[in-house]
């Protein structure tokens, strides 16, 4: 039995969702250890930085995947979250080293509250797709 490209997309989509997953709860742990003060936003900036370029790329490779795949609808679900993924990278604080988080503006109350929403939603938006995914992937593989 073959394995349409559509499968296989679906397939290293879960795997690449999972990661994901597991950076967006990263994400809200650190934003809520610098709440509460036990970290440096030094070291908070200098864990969450070098996380961002992995986790924008490989959220830009599954949906290539389904561009080639011809998966326009979940294209069209992960469309948002890259426009946003560019924004907010296009909008970055002026840094030496690629990352979004500047230490110097991270323990602002309003800064702070917006990173820790932006981490909660993103592990709703990977959550969802996980399980989207999964059934785009069963529902591929009985075709």
């Amino acid at each position: 039995m073959a394995v349409s490209l559509a499968a296989f997309s679906y397939i290293v989509a879960l795997i690449v969702d999972a990661f994901l997953i597991f950076f967006a709860i990263h994400h809200v742990i650190t934003f809520d250890e610098l709440k509460t003060g036990q970290k440096n936003p030094i070291e908070h900036c200098n864990t969450l930085n070098p996380l961002v370029i992995p986790e924008y790329s490989l959220h830009i490779m599954i949906n290539i995947l389904f561009l080639l795949s011809g998966q326009w609808f979940t294209l069209l679900l992960n469309i948002p979250l890259i426009v946003y993924h560019l924004w907010q990278y296009y909008h970055r604080p002026v840094m030496s080293k690629p990352g979004l988080y500047d230490p110097t503006s991270i323990m602002n109350a309003q800064v702070l509250t917006a990173h820790q929403r932006e981490g909660w939603i993103k592990l709703a938006f990977y959550l969802l797709s996980f399980f989207y995914y999964l059934y785009g992937m069963i529902s591929s593989l009985i075709q």
